[in-house]
């Protein structure tokens, strides 16, 4: 494993980047309490650069009673002692920098612990001085919640407080009680958290749920959606949450303008970005080319268009589509998988002898598309979700909605480093905090390390390929009309111009050959063999071929 030249790309290094999650919990623990820390990502982090990405994204490691794995902050500018120290988050940070990667930090800001000292004392009294830092509201006269919004982990968006007599608001678990954004104080306190941190040398900040910041003061009563119109994927079908259009209990238009003031306070830093998390139904994209249009709000934004089942090439030209045509200034993050989807070579594969095949085709998919994209740990090595016991189940969302919905533990299970150690070299300890799957033990990095033909090493080489064309970091994009079901699109900068047949399908497709294709010289993708293009193109089943299009003077 050696270490991987980076080439500098100042202050727009976020354009087109690669950007790899780390889910600390489940990296490396150097510990023995069978949890992932800080100096375990320290230690790894030059495996990390041997990928060829262009930064890191920390899952939350701060303060937190730990109820939602993290994202029930109870201090935003302190480590959890579970993960370490800010000395060990600052030695990760230099070791990062010294390596040539971007370290982006998760800022849970929507809502925080109750164990939070703002709700502690908000919850006092309804004339302290943050009685108002959080959305509280009187019951209706028969005792019931305000309004009928829901809580995506289940039940109603609303906890009775017996000492305020209020219910207050949380679109998450009850121990996530939700922040009043319009409060100005409220914001203000935020912008001093993402401060503290821009201060400490981060690169930027991967924001959750970002259109959920602010709430609609009239308290409306979401109306109930239709159930034979296209749903979006913010929750799986077994939750209600599902069954409503979900206009005022999120993506309110106040929140464009906080968005600014993100952006204002990360202009004081040179080189600093954002990227949020849009969980927003069917509207997602719409929501994605508000947030990021104009250069005076977030970087890039993120959806979960391509996080579902779906795998065809319609599925992919619709969501590209749409994203092109809707988001015009604006900056899109692919990604397939994630710390809370089922892992994306599960969703995909029909059966498990296509797994590494699958894997290497969708680095290549992601590295053709034009956006940044971002890569979740352990799908460089193939691996499926995890099968785990209800008894080990760790999610408190898998665990309100079991058996129909497994959660998220799945895709959550500790990283296979050596096949031959206990808990496959991720911990010491006689017991991890999640088990390792067996099914993970065998694609363990240092089985895949060396070989040539591994999922690890197709992505070293994917990446590689995409670091050396820039015209794949951000050139323009284009697709090309076929009425076969395969894939087709360009990506052109100055003069390069790339031309991808993605065939999806398990058939192989034969397209016949336009007259630009007539002149074009294919060109070798890892991973994939190279095909002369005649009268006509054979594209092998999940299979993908490119060519360099001569570029018109």
């Amino acid at each position: 494993m050696t270490e991987t030249k980076r080439v500098s790309r100042g202050a727009d290094w976020w354009r087109g980047a690669a950007i790899y999650q780390v889910y600390p919990r489940s990296f490396q623990d150097t510990t023995a309490d069978g949890i992932g820390d800080l100096q375990g990502v320290t230690l790894r982090l030059p495996y990390i650069a041997s990928l060829g990405v262009d930064a890191i994204w920390l899952s939350p490691f701060f303060k937190s009673p730990q109820a939602d794995m993290g994202y029930d902050v109870s201090d935003y500018c302190d480590v959890d002692p579970m993960f370490g120290t800010l000395s060990d988050f600052d030695e990760m940070l230099a070791e990062a920098h010294r390596l040539g990667l971007k370290v982006i930090i998760d800022q849970v800001i929507s809502h925080t612990s109750d164990q939070h000292p703002w709700f502690k004392e908000s919850r006092e009294s309804r004339t302290n001085a943050k009685s108002d830092w959080y959305v509280w509201a009187d019951p209706k006269p028969d005792g019931n919640p305000p309004n009928n919004w829901l809580s995506i982990f289940g039940g109603p968006a609303w906890e009775w407080d017996g000492v305020r007599r209020q219910f207050y608001m949380h679109n998450f678990l009850t121990s996530q009680p939700d922040l009043n954004f319009h409060n100005p104080d409220v914001q203000d306190a935020v912008l001093q958290v993402l401060k503290f941190w821009l201060d400490r040398g981060v690169d930027g900040f991967r924001l959750d749920t970002v259109n959920y910041y602010f709430h609609s003061k009239g308290l409306e009563n979401n109306p109930p959606a239709d159930p034979d119109a296209e749903m979006g994927n913010d929750a799986p079908e077994t939750n209600p949450y599902g069954m409503q259009i979900h206009l005022y209990d999120k993506s309110q238009p106040e929140n464009v303008a906080f968005m600014t003031r993100i952006r204002s306070l990360l202009d004081l830093y040179p080189d600093r970005a954002t990227v949020g998390e849009v969980g927003d139904g069917t509207r997602s994209l719409q929501t994605l080319a508000t947030y990021t249009s104009g250069g005076d709000k977030l970087h890039m934004c993120y959806t979960f268009d391509l996080l579902g089942p779906e795998f065809s090439a319609a599925h992919f030209r619709k969501c590209i589509s749409a994203f092109e045509t809707r988001v015009r200034d604006g900056w899109v993050c692919w990604a397939f998988s994630n710390h809370d989807v089922q892992r994306h070579v599960s969703r995909f594969i029909a059966n498990p002898g296509e797994r590494d095949h699958m894997a290497k085709l969708c680095i290549t998919l992601l590295s053709a598309m034009r956006g940044s994209i971002c890569l979740y740990q352990g799908e460089e090595l193939g691996l499926p979700e995890a099968e785990l016991a209800f008894e080990d189940l760790r999610d408190p969302y898998g665990i309100r909605f079991w058996p129909a919905f497994k959660g998220r533990d799945g895709c959550r299970t500790p990283m296979v480093w050596d096949s031959t150690a206990r808990h496959a070299g991720f911990t010491a300890a006689d017991k991890a905090w999640l088990p390792v799957s067996r099914s993970h033990t065998g694609l363990s990095v240092d089985k895949q390390d060396h070989d040539p033909a591994s999922v690890l090493n197709h992505y070293r080489r994917m990446l590689a390929f995409r670091n050396e064309h820039d015209v794949l970091r951000d050139g323009s994009f284009r697709f090309v009309d076929t009425n076969q079901d395969v894939l087709i699109f360009e990506r052109e900068k100055g003069e390069e111009r790339l031309r991808f047949y993605f065939n999806l399908t398990r058939a192989p497709v034969t397209i016949e050959a336009d007259a630009t294709l007539a002149k074009a010289a294919p060109v070798a993708l890892p991973g994939f063999a190279v095909e002369e293009a005649g009268d006509s193109l054979m594209v092998l089943p999940l299979s993908v071929q490119c060519y360099r299009i001569p570029v018109e003077k």
